[in-house]
């Protein structure tokens, strides 16, 4: 039986301390458009702020759905699942705020972090505001072993120059699947761009 709670209390916190990887799932408004979920990871990159507030390092990828969703609508759904011993699913429902490097309040939110006061492939940092916080059984998640975090986000950006970020970011950050702004019109764009036309 599931339980929804207050806030992220200590014990509920504890678990998610524990696990290894989460999930973050978006949507555009309306009734078309691309749902998607994307698995994090990587040891420090997630943070509860507070009973009602967390933050995760946003890494750049090969696309920008979740920051243009919730630079939408702001809908998001934090999912974590134990593949230890104790079955246990918890969801943190809420309003998601992208932060993107370059904009003010990036270099606060990322001193939090005690991984980084500075990463070199960070795309930006998105904080949650907690609206609803549920556990279910997760009786249906294999249990799994954890061999280790996978370095190679980490090893490719640090092989990459500033231009070669900035160049990457424009090609594939700039629009989600569904044509809504990721990057696009922020001080982050704005960024990247000086970066290429210093570069050339």
């Amino acid at each position: 039986m599931g339980h929804v709670y207050e806030e992220i209390n200590e014990r509920l916190a504890a678990f998610i301390d524990e696990q290894p990887m989460f999930f973050v799932g978006t949507a555009p408004s309306g009734d078309s458009g691309h749902v998607n979920v994307s698995p994090k990871g990587m040891a420090g990159t997630f943070k509860i702020l507070g009973p009602h507030r967390v933050a995760y390092l946003d890494w750049g990828g090969s696309g920008v759905e979740g920051t243009a969703h919730m630079r939408q609508n702001g809908r998001v759904c934090v999912m974590f699942c134990s593949f230890g011993r104790s079955p246990k699913i918890l969801r943190l429902h809420g309003t998601g705020t992208p932060v993107l490097r370059g904009e003010p309040r990036f270099a606060e939110l990322l001193a939090r972090f005690d991984a980084a006061p500075d990463v070199h492939g960070v795309r930006g940092v998105i904080e949650v505001d907690v609206t609803r916080v549920s556990d279910s059984c997760g009786y249906g998640v294999p249990y799994m072993e954890l061999k280790g975090d996978r370095t190679m986000l980490v090893d490719v950006n640090e092989r990459r120059s500033d231009a070669d970020i900035a160049k990457r970011r424009l090609e594939t950050n700039t629009l989600s699947l569904d044509g809504l702004p990721g990057v696009a019109g922020t001080a982050a764009e704005a960024r990247y761009r000086r970066k290429l036309e210093a570069d050339h």
